[in-house]
């Protein structure tokens, strides 16, 4: 029996069943990992991430998993940076002064 995802008439281009299969390929550890990642990761940049992950971690997968979560964490750190400095510089457009400060 086909699951509510699989009922459609919209048919997927070429490069979703593309990830969809390279997603497929992961690691179930690492597929385990992403459906609880807090950024959507191509399945192409988290088996590069993993990869690297695993060889800082000498092939240990639960630390290997912890070296996942700091990248994430650093990715997530960034992206609110690059967010703080836009909305600052809308501000300014605006004409408008505001402080953003961070939480924790």
């Amino acid at each position: 029996m086909a699951s509510a995802n699989q009922r459609t008439s919209l048919a997927l281009s070429r490069s979703q069943r593309h990830n969809m299969a390279e997603y497929d390929r992961l690691p179930p550890v690492l597929r385990h990992w992403l459906a609880q990642a807090a950024l959507p990761w191509s399945p192409t940049s988290a088996r590069r991430a993993w990869r690297k992950a695993m060889r800082r971690a000498l092939w240990r997968e639960k630390v290997a998993l912890r070296l996942m979560d700091e990248i994430e964490a650093e990715r997530l750190a960034q992206d609110a940076l690059v967010i703080r400095r836009e909305l600052e510089m809308a501000a300014r457009q605006d004409g408008k002064s505001i402080q953003i400060t961070s939480r924790g």
